[in-house]
């Protein structure tokens, strides 16, 4: 090989290809598009070419719609126990210790206060990286809390859901309790007057979507994520029939009446605040 007259000898290409570093480039899931990693974080993680929206981890959700260095966490110091001293081929404490390390959360829920456009807000935020955003006790029980904090004084909540684990059966029956839990905290929250805004991303399945984030009083959802209870493949083996095209996407919950609106990431800071100034 030559570059410039000069012929290139093996040392010279494997050093070429050291200087190129690693991680450059992302995959696209959706249409394959290669993009790089420098334009695909400019595009707040949206693929130019087919509008996928990549995953956010929780902090990166938090940046994405309040407004800088105005994020107050709460509660961060609680932890999940083993209530039910669960064994498989890794202890539920092996698992959580695990979790904690890969993510630098403690649970997968972060919650506190903020000010999206200068309005203050309540906020929660789910991350699918902690076993896929499951709630279990210490879920529910932050979920409860930043609820209970909007009442108090009297602020707007927002939960920001990707949760595609459900409830969390680790911790067994005290998992699904959660659901009632959280529930009627935002009933309390509604019967108050305050308003609620659910945003969906990919995925928002089972327990999570059954609870707390399907009683926004508006629920916004980001394109082409996953929604709904039982995922599509066990409900095709249930009823052993062919889905609908598009069954439990974005666009297929909106067009059946399930959410209200499907947002791109870019606009979705905007059209919260949007939102809660005409509710308020």
């Amino acid at each position: 090989m030559r570059i410039f007259g000069k012929k290139l000898n093996s040392k010279d290409k494997k050093s070429k290809k050291k200087d190129i570093p690693n991680g450059l480039w992302n995959k696209c899931p959706e249409c394959n598009q290669l993009i790089f990693n420098k334009i695909l974080e400019e595009n707040l993680k949206v693929c130019n070419k087919c509008n996928y929206h990549f995953p956010l981890t929780s902090w990166e959700r938090v940046n994405l719609i309040t407004d800088t260095d105005s994020f107050c966490e709460l509660y961060q110091n609680l932890e999940s126990e083993d209530p039910i001293d669960f064994k498989g081929p890794k202890s539920y404490k092996e698992k959580l210790k695990e979790e904690q390390l890969a993510t630098g959360l403690k649970e997968a829920v972060i919650v506190g206060f903020a000010k999206i456009n200068k309005k203050k807000i309540a906020l929660g935020v789910t991350d699918s990286r902690f076993i896929m955003g499951s709630m279990g006790s210490v879920v529910g029980e932050k979920i409860t809390l930043i609820t209970e904090y909007a009442l108090k004084e009297r602020l707007p909540l927002v939960i920001v859901s990707g949760s595609g684990g459900g409830a969390r059966m680790y911790e067994g029956i005290l998992s699904l309790m959660q659901m009632a839990k959280t529930s009627s905290a935002i009933l309390r929250l509604k019967e108050a007057n305050f308003p609620y805004i659910s945003v969906l991303t990919h995925p928002t399945m089972a327990g999570v979507m059954a609870s707390f984030a399907g009683l926004g009083d508006i629920i916004i959802a980001e394109p082409k994520a996953l929604i709904g209870f039982t995922g599509p493949r066990v409900i095709k083996q249930t009823i052993k029939q062919d889905l609908p095209k598009g069954f439990q996407t974005s666009e297929f919950n909106l067009e059946h009446g399930l959410i209200d609106m499907v947002v791109n990431r870019k606009e979705l800071k905007d059209t919260i605040y949007k939102c809660l100034d005409y509710l308020s």
